[in-house]
């Protein structure tokens, strides 16, 4: 066989091995079991408070003074009513107009600990809902409600475990602190006004958990074991305005050049030109950590992404959703004003979109990026308001060990793998005042569950409550 003939297939030979063995190899850690002490607990009293919360309707709104203010009063009032052992174990202030802030004193201050979540909740379309939206209804073994998942449950969660651990004269080895929020979901100043609270105090957490991922199945190709997934990150949350001038006047003489003409292909260039491809560290670390228990079909792809992230690109853009957003800035094409007639010419027309930026990239390189796939003079981009991406928190130490052993103490049969948060929550302000800052809810969700925050018929199942709660009390014993 001549040499042009054998080298090239010895070469495709030599790839193919290289291929199959890196394949081959790429299996899970061998993991340690870990040993845990059964937790009991009242579990109708669990069901109770959480009713009790889903009853008050602590609704926020991105236009200031449109909130209940009497209905967030009352939410305090039940706390104190709740968690008696709370209010006087802990020292208590209210930061901001409606962020709670607890502090319980360990018996060391040099490497303190930080348990968030927020309790507003976003409006409702009530005439949408199969139950009403804030009369905590029991159904089939589901609580129904407003923030029932997002997130007054992972307030009581956190409650709940820190009353019975108090409860049995628990002291946390170092200081323990519970911050909540009362607008999260309109970009969070309360979590802002307790962390400038805490850095005043030179108070630098060692361990900051907020919501974030959840116990999830089917996440991932290949992948049949659920997987509990850790925000180490979440990507920035920009809103910018694209805007096209037009002459304004009589529909029945319409210019050779309309403004909402030019907006629409400005939108279709953006529509046709994504972002780049990135493969950041919570992606790398997310197909290494599931892609080892995938099948061997899929592990030929993520033990290979040095050959194969090209490929993983295509399947990334193809599929959208989550995917896409775990490799790519993301927009999203939200709002569009032109003329509010059918017979006037606008004089101008804008489009609203929300950005949520990666890792790595920014507002500045992504207004300059928006310029340039539009690359129209008669078309304005502005950014309007929002954050950069959030710092990276590390996947090994003590504050990553003890939230790993806490989830496989309570789901055992969970893999622990980080991940990038592609939604925003009130930690990125915590990222200030910590390196070591994780975002995970504590709890098993379908994806179906998943797809009811922010929307109708949210709603719990009631089965899921102790095991939160037990999590919470695990996550505190090693604090």
């Amino acid at each position: 066989m001549p040499w042009f003939i054998w080298l090239p297939l010895s070469l495709l030979a030599a790839f193919l091995l290289v291929i199959l063995l890196r394949a081959a190899m790429f299996t899970p850690p061998r993991q340690q079991r870990v040993s845990t002490e059964a937790i009991e607990l009242d579990e109708d009293r669990l069901v109770l408070s959480l009713q009790a919360m889903v009853r008050i309707p602590t609704i926020s709104y991105a236009e200031e003074g449109r909130a209940n203010q009497a209905q967030f009063d009352a939410f305090q009032d039940l706390l104190k009513q709740r968690y008696p052992l709370v209010f006087a174990r802990c020292h208590f202030e209210r930061v901001g107009k409606n962020g709670l802030l607890f502090h319980m004193p360990g018996k060391s201050s040099t490497a303190p600990s930080v348990l968030m979540a927020h309790y507003d909740v976003v409006p409702v379309d009530a005439h949408l809902w199969t139950h009403p939206p804030f009369e905590g209804l029991i159904v089939e073994g589901e609580l129904w409600g407003r923030g029932t998942l997002d997130t007054k449950c992972t307030l009581m969660g956190i409650l709940e475990a820190t009353e019975a651990l108090l409860n049995k004269g628990f002291v946390p080895k170092n200081d323990l602190y519970l911050s909540f929020g009362g607008d999260e979901e309109c970009l969070g100043a309360d979590a802002a006004a307790i962390v400038a609270t805490l850095r005043s105090r030179g108070i630098r957490p060692a361990f900051v958990l907020d919501e974030g991922g959840a116990i999830v199945n089917r996440i991932f190709p290949g992948v049949t074991k659920p997987a509990a997934l850790i925000g180490i990150a979440e990507k920035g949350n920009v809103f910018a305005d694209i805007t096209a001038k037009g002459k304004s006047g009589h529909a029945s003489a319409p210019p050779a050049k309309q403004a909402v003409g030019v907006l629409s292909r400005a939108l279709v260039r953006l529509d046709k030109r994504p972002f780049p491809f990135m493969l950041t560290k919570p992606a790398l670390e997310l197909f290494d950590t599931l892609g080892r228990h995938s099948t061997f079909l899929y592990k030929i792809i993520f033990a290979n992404l040095w050959c194969f992230a090209p490929l993983l690109n295509v399947i990334c853009k193809s599929s959208g959703g989550e995917l896409n957003a775990l490799v790519r800035t993301t927009v999203a094409q939200t709002r569009l004003s032109a003329s509010d007639a059918y017979n006037v010419l606008p004089n101008e027309a804008k489009a609203g979109l929300n950005l949520r930026l990666i890792p790595g990239d920014s507002k500045a390189k992504a207004q300059k990026r928006l310029e340039h796939i539009i690359n129209d003079p008669a078309v304005a981009v502005s950014i309007e308001k929002g954050s950069e991406p959030s710092s990276i928190s590390p996947t090994e130490g003590a504050a990553w060990e003890r939230l790993q052993g806490a989830i496989r103490a309570t789901y055992p049969e969970a893999i622990v793998s980080p991940y990038l948060m592609v939604a925003a929550s009130d930690s990125r302000h915590f990222c200030a005042i910590s390196d070591h800052v994780y975002r995970f809810s504590g709890l098993p969700l379908t994806r179906a569950q998943l797809n009811m925050i922010h929307s109708q018929d949210e709603r719990i199942p009631i089965a899921l409550l102790p095991d939160l709660v037990r999590f919470f009390m695990r996550v505190m014993a090693g604090c």
